[in-house]
């Protein structure tokens, strides 16, 4: 009866080991030389085929791979002190993975790692994903800069504790996705152009935490390519941000429809635009956003919202699309220390005349300033609205605008603004008044502060 059990024990327990599937088993060298593309693929077909498991990348190895697609049940496990190393040669990334959606960036279209119409994959470990895309391999120039990572029309995902550097471009892009976990990755993505971190697009169900990002460009991004792909039911929560541009954007690419995002808990710092860029300009509807418990430093614009027209996705008509809906946002329990950085620091609010964001709420801000502000900045009249006349073929971004005639808040064209126990202080004397309303209709003001005093503005 023992040795039936023990012959019973050998084969499950050999059966658990079989679910592994050690990419240097099928072919890999593992010596950052060799191109081990092949093996790597093999060992993912073979691992979905026989029902799923882990394809190791094991500790001490660089494996090099050029484009890799996942699969069912699979899940990509970089150990410890294991690298998976992207190829350095362009030719090595294939070109059936779909595209970047963006108009006039075909030269991001190929990336490394990809799957489509995939289910239950996932990529874990503690080692590293280094992209291998420095300049000097990859540019426009040169053929191209792939992306790290796409994922089209797949679902239950998850990305785990892994860190991800040095992407040519964009270190992911999700494509129409369901039901994603990101828990506990770092993503450094500083050494070519565009290197955004994670990019959302028409994705529901998603939840990222306890993660860092250290980007070249936006470092979480929600869009919305297809007018027929919503994206919604998206938690962001314990995540450290900084960023050559925006910490968060949500929207730009717009064409459907945003709704039900929580943020919290996030703190952001050193960041060259926006810690929260809110952006709504291909048609789409954006609504029921809470924003909650967040820390900014040297972030020129806290909370930089537009509401306007301009086309971004390379698949959206020409012609501008109707002015949809933004509406219901909440902003609260936000501390901001821009004490370091120029007078071009401020909230930053904007609809357009007859197309106005509504239901915005400001609770429980502290913002700290450097002030500087001129008597011309506060007699400023007449700023640029983001036509498309200012717009040209780019984005509505504050550079269209310039310094504001606000030190702490401008904000126009909005129905339904509530402010409440709002702190401002100014390192240096500045000569604009610390709230500005222009074209502001139900407003509601509480408890505004200058400098520790509370201070009574009339609108």
């Amino acid at each position: 009866m023992k040795n039936f059990l023990l012959i019973i024990c050998l084969i499950f327990s050999t059966q658990i080991v079989a679910k592994d599937y050690n990419v240097l088993n099928y072919g890999a060298k593992g010596d950052g030389v060799s191109l081990d593309t092949k093996a790597v693929q093999n060992a993912i077909d073979l691992c979905s085929k026989e029902g799923g498991g882990k394809v190791i990348i094991p500790s001490g190895k660089t494996v090099v791979i050029g484009t890799i697609y996942l699969k069912d049940y699979v899940t990509l496990h970089i150990e410890n002190g294991a690298t998976l190393l992207g190829s350095s040669n362009y030719e090595d990334y294939t070109t059936d993975t779909h595209k970047n959606t963006y108009k006039n960036e075909p030269h991001m279209d190929r990336c490394l790692i990809f799957a489509r119409d995939a289910k239950s994959f996932a990529i874990e470990g503690y080692g590293t994903i280094d992209a291998n895309g420095h300049s000097k391999y990859f540019t426009k120039k040169k053929g191209g800069r792939p992306m790290m990572m796409r994922f089209l029309n797949c679902n239950n995902i998850k990305l785990k504790d892994v860190t991800l550097i040095n992407p040519a471009a964009w270190t992911s892009a999700w494509l129409y996705c369901n039901d994603i976990v990101v828990n506990g990755i770092k993503i450094i993505s500083r050494v070519n152009n565009n290197g955004d971190g994670l990019d959302f697009d028409g994705c529901t169900n998603v939840r990222v935490s306890n993660s860092s990002f250290d980007t070249s460009d936006d470092s979480i991004c929600l869009q919305t390519s297809r007018p027929d792909k919503p994206c919604k039911n998206i938690v962001i929560t314990n995540c450290v941000f900084t960023s050559k541009w925006a910490g968060m954007r949500i929207g730009l690419a717009s064409r459907g429809d945003f709704e039900s995002v929580t943020v919290s808990n996030c703190t952001f710092h050193d960041i060259q635009d926006s810690g929260l860029k809110i952006q709504m300009n291909e048609g789409g509807e954006m609504k029921n956003m809470v924003f909650n418990n967040l820390i900014m430093k040297n972030v020129p614009r806290p909370i930089f919202m537009t509401f306007c027209q301009q086309r971004a996705g390379v698949d959206a008509p020409q012609e501008m699309q109707p002015m949809k809906a933004m509406h219901g946002f909440i902003f609260s329990n936000i501390i901001a220390d821009n004490s370091a950085i120029d007078k071009n620091s401020a909230i930053f609010i904007t609809g357009m005349p007859e197309h106005y964001i509504t239901d915005i709420q400001l609770n429980n801000i502290q913002f700290k300033v450097s002030g500087g502000g001129t008597k011309e900045d506060a007699n400023k009249i007449n700023l640029k609205e983001y036509t498309l006349e200012t717009l040209g073929n780019w984005w509505p971004e504050f550079s269209k605008v310039g310094t504001l005639p606000a030190s702490g808040i401008y904000a126009r064209h909005v129905d339904g603004l509530s402010i409440n126990n709002f702190h401002l202080q100014t390192i240096n004397e500045d000569h604009r008044k610390p709230v500005v309303f222009y074209d502001i209709v139900n407003s509601s003001t509480k408890a505004i502060f200058l400098n520790r005093k509370e201070v009574h503005l009339k609108f």
